[in-house]
């Protein structure tokens, strides 16, 4: 393509793009006359804290990076690791004709096109480039059709970004004050995180009850094949025309929500199980309906996330990242999505494709188009499908591990999304018996056939219910009719209890948020990430567990600040964000009313805000801004809102270095205090599992005093497990160059603080020991490290087999152990702790193994270290291939360069040669890359994610 064949003018064009990958590939299809650099994400933003803030502004401005006074007006900052960036944008631009910011197709992209603009601040016509797939013909469309920039995408995306600021500056300060240090709030995270607590709360509360039903297996007396089998199974569904209570009868107290049904305790479904015996049983009735199912609509992004987490054991960040990878080089369209939207084009190379490879018959008359359920999408994008105006299959694609799965997920869905409805049959039947004592007994049955799979040739959705039955599942019944007559051939009688609601999974949150209209699709992910990595939510397999500290942030966020993570509330605000985008409303008087309230608040502020505002303050007179409601912090209890009552007199409390259970005042005679294991799931927190835990014993174990030095010995219980020390004396200097610090040493895992005595505690203090020094003269020891017992010799280390090797191996031993090849690999590979199957990517077994670092999962060729939260008793194959697809998505650790040994130094020392000239620009250039590759290295592991709210 010449430079002329597109816009008419000759000369030569910069394009802008955000990622490295991406241009690389847009390079390829524009050729030359056109120079595509990365802006590498963000070039600028609100600054990370006051040192970045220029001089000229001082107070507030300089701690919000925004002032508040003055129209919130935003202090933008080029990032510290921006501006070598920045400067080589600017020296191309320099010497090009023209600039087109091809920044993605959203208000994130469109705001980062913006701030291009003010930073570079062209001299040369500037064209905004849009596309939503990294093809040839779109990338050459884009460049031919140019538009301007939208300043209400812009306006949008600057207003929730100064109202994440306000939010996040002015609130997690409170959460530092009342809880603890490095907590953060944000408008979005602490209401996924209050969800997640909520539904722990929920479990905490709820009370199983137990019910019991009848499953008979009834026989036709005919010989049955696949297609019309000769017995079937069949539950009791009534007694006396009276409907059996079934899980959803109950409430989460225990009870029965209404007395219409029968409630069949274990009793008296024995006793109806006997009297049933010996029974003539009928078909009472036969309903047959015809069964219809039409296909899923084409993937947006939240229903991506969640089909990846069920079929592929994706996380939400994973999923992004595979799924960026794919767009940045051409096999995907855009992947942060709400339309369910496919162009023309797509429609047509789908059709085609359900013809070439499933037949004509597969094909429906009139193409299908399917509506946005998303509250303010941007219609305007596609959903997400696989690029190009013919779909390569995923055989063509040449993708493999992750990225080959995920394709082929996107390609599946989109092609049964343009196939003809499933079709097929359901059927009721229920059978009817006597028992000899006199009552009528119903049983039902359900079954399923399904005469076309239409799209189920090429696509069934997932789950979130593991238990569930998917679509395309049959279930035949025998063909019967009304009197027939059926033999039991057993009656058996089932106990059921019911269940607490599930924990959520990424999936179900992400799913619950979009329901709940709260927060956009383009940052769930980044959201999940943040309440993660904050620690207010840990896993256990795929379900998210809140942490205690958790419980603590949202109690104080929803007794001080209600308003804030009020679900209705959070949702008006996202639709007033929606409203500004669109300009129906304005930002300025919007973001005055949030911060001061209505009494401050101009005159002139929309109803939708003034509406909301009211709807979550309750209060029509006075509306509280977030100014208001961070200044009296005095009413704040902070041992109040981290304290939960037990029972029994036991407080759960949540202070600065973690969980802990309390009986009785402190200081108190009877007081009692134990700390509760940070990974545990506050539903598992019982009285009797309290009891157990203040039932150890804990503080300090005096063991005695140390002969030699005259010091105390005692044993504690740390953080780390039980360790044993010594008191220094009060005024030995515990900082300073002339600092003592304290012998120290862990117990052996054959020990415990109740048993540990004064003499096993010197003797773990003798440690390190000297065993000798090898012919060398390098000294050997003996120490106990965080993996067990160890000799070393300079950096050679090897392992003991037993604790007590420690202080009897000799120095004859030790050599003979260093005599021996160091064992590596599988060689020294203990067998594994547990075995979860055969890996979905790879198709190797899966299994657990206990290594130097803990425990981890490998299927020979990726190994993934087991997070804090899983344990290798409940980790579950679905889990265990998710940790691998994570470490995948990170791609190979990189190896470290060995290091040269030292030249040996001469006796004379030389003073340092000075730099020349040419050896300092040398110097330069490399830094320069050095630094180049590391804005690299930071675009790539970020291009995954949008910004947190």
């Amino acid at each position: 393509m010449s430079p002329t064949s597109e816009t008419g003018h000759a000369g030569r064009r910069l394009v802008i793009v955000e990622s490295p990958a991406k241009a690389k590939t847009i390079k390829g299809y524009l050729g030359p006359g056109y120079v595509v650099e990365a802006s590498v994400g963000h070039i600028r933003d609100l600054p990370s804290g006051a040192a970045e803030v220029p001089e000229k502004y001082t107070g507030e401005v300089r701690r919000l990076g925004v002032d508040v006074e003055h129209d919130f007006q935003p202090i933008y900052v080029v990032n510290a690791d921006k501006k070598a960036q920045v400067r080589k944008l600017k020296e191309l631009l320099a010497e090009s004709d023209e600039l087109f910011l091809a920044t993605d197709e959203d208000r994130e992209g469109e705001a980062i096109a913006w701030h291009l603009q003010e930073v570079l601040k062209p001299k040369v016509p500037v064209h905004r480039m849009v596309f939503h797939e990294i093809t040839k013909e779109a990338i050459r469309a884009a460049v031919a059709n140019p538009r301007q920039l939208n300043k209400l995408m812009v306006d949008a995306q600057e207003t929730r970004r100064i109202l994440d600021r306000l939010y996040g500056y002015e609130v997690s300060p409170v959460l530092w004050k009342k809880v603890m240090r490095g907590l953060s709030a944000g408008r979005v995270q602490s209401v996924a995180t209050r969800l997640v607590v909520e539904r722990e709360r929920e479990r905490i509360a709820f009370r199983s009850a137990e019910y019991w039903d009848l499953t008979g297996t009834f026989n036709t007396g005919r010989t049955g094949d696949a297609s019309d089998p000769s017995a079937l199974n069949a539950r009791l569904s009534a007694v006396d025309g009276r409907r059996i209570a079934q899980g959803r009868d109950f409430g989460p107290d225990g009870q029965l929500k209404s007395d219409q049904v029968l409630h069949l305790d274990e009793a008296n479904a024995h006793a109806l199980a006997a009297a049933l015996q010996n029974t003539s049983f009928a078909v009472r009735s036969v309903e047959s309906k015809p069964y219809r199912r039409s296909p899923y609509a084409p993937f947006r992004t939240t229903t991506l996330q969640q089909e990846a987490s069920r079929k592929l054991g994706f996380g939400a960040k994973s999923t992004m990242q595979v799924a960026q990878k794919l767009y940045e080089n051409g096999f995907i369209t855009y992947m942060r999505t709400d339309s369910t939207t496919l162009s023309a084009t797509a429609v047509s190379a789908a059709r085609a494709q359900v013809t070439q490879l499933y037949g004509a018959s597969y094909l429906p008359d009139k193409p299908r188009t399917y509506a946005g359920k998303v509250k303010n999408a941007q219609e305007a994008h596609e959903a997400i499908r696989p690029s190009g105006d013919r779909f390569r299959t995923p055989a063509e694609t040449g993708l493999t591990g992750d990225q080959f799965r995920l394709y082929e997920l996107i390609w599946k869905r989109t092609v049964a999304s343009q196939m003809k409805d499933a079709v097929g049959n359901s059927v009721t039947v229920k059978i009817a018996g006597t028992s000899s004592d006199g009552r009528d007994a119903e049983f039902s049955a359900s079954g399923k056939t399904i005469t076309f799979h239409g799209f189920m040739k090429a696509y069934v959705e997932g789950a979130d219910d593991p238990n569930a039955e998917l679509d395309d599942r049959e279930r035949r019944l025998p063909q019967v009719a009304e009197g027939d007559a059926l033999t039991a051939e057993e009656i058996t009688v089932d106990g059921h209890a019911t269940k607490p609601p599930a924990r959520y999974t990424e999936a179900s949150l992400v799913k619950e948020l979009e329901e709940r209209e709260i927060g956009r699709p383009s940052t769930y992910a980044s959201i999940i990430g943040t309440i993660l990595d904050r620690g207010y939510v840990f896993k256990k397999g795929t379900a998210l567990v809140p942490s205690f500290l958790s419980f603590a942030v949202v109690n104080l966020l929803e007794t001080h600040f209600g308003r804030l993570v009020d679900y209705d509330f959070t949702a008006r605000m996202e639709d007033d964000l929606d409203r500004i985008a669109r300009g129906e409303a304005q930002s300025v008087p919007w973001l005055k009313r949030f911060y001061f309230g209505a009494a401050d608040g101009p005159e002139g502020v929309t109803d939708a805000a003034t509406a909301a505002a009211a709807a979550g303050n309750g209060d029509g007179d006075h509306l509280g801004g977030l100014k208001e409601l961070v200044t009296d912090l005095g009413a704040i209890d902070a041992r109040e809102i981290s304290s939960f009552p037990i029972g029994d007199g036991i407080m759960l409390r949540v202070g600065r270095y973690g969980p802990y259970v309390e009986r009785g005042e402190k200081d108190a005679e009877g007081h009692q205090r134990a700390d509760v294991p940070e990974d545990m799931a506050p539903d598992e927190l019982t009285v009797e599992y309290a009891e157990e835990l203040l039932a150890k014993p804990s503080g300090d174990f005096e063991l005695g005093v140390d002969p030699q030095s005259g010091h105390q010995i005692v044993a504690r219980d740390g953080r780390y497990g039980p360790y044993v020390t010594e008191v220094l004396p009060d005024g030995t200097p515990k900082t300073g160059k002339n600092a003592v610090k304290p012998r120290t040493a862990s117990l052996f895992k054959s020990m415990s603080l109740d048993t540990v005595t004064l003499a096993d505690a010197l003797k773990l203090m003798s440690l390190p020991r000297v065993v000798g020094t090898d012919a060398e003269g390098v000294e050997i020891t003996a120490q106990n490290g965080r993996y067990g017992p160890y000799l070393k010799k300079g950096t050679d280390s090897r392992s003991l087999t037993g604790e007590e090797q420690l202080f009897d191996i000799t120095l004859d031993e030790a050599l003979a152990i260093y005599a021996q090849p160091k064992q590596r690999g599988r060689a020294a590979a203990k067998p594994p702790l547990k075995e979860l199957g055969t890996d979905p990517v790879s198709g190797s077994p899966v299994v657990v193994k206990d290594g130097r670092f803990g425990a981890y999962v490998t299927d020979g060729e990726t190994n993934a270290t087991l997070r804090t939260d899983d344990s290798v008793e409940e980790i579950t194959p679905e889990r265990g291939y998710e940790l691998l697809a994570e470490k995948r998505a990170k791609g190979p650790a990189k190896k470290k360069t060995a290091k040269k040994a030292p030249a040996k130094k001469t006796t004379a020392k030389k003073a340092p040669a000075k730099k020349t000239t040419a050896a300092k620009k040398t110097a330069a250039k490399k830094t320069t890359a050095a630094a180049k590759k590391t804005a690299a290295k930071k675009s790539s592991a970020s291009s995954g994610t949008k910004t947190d709210e």
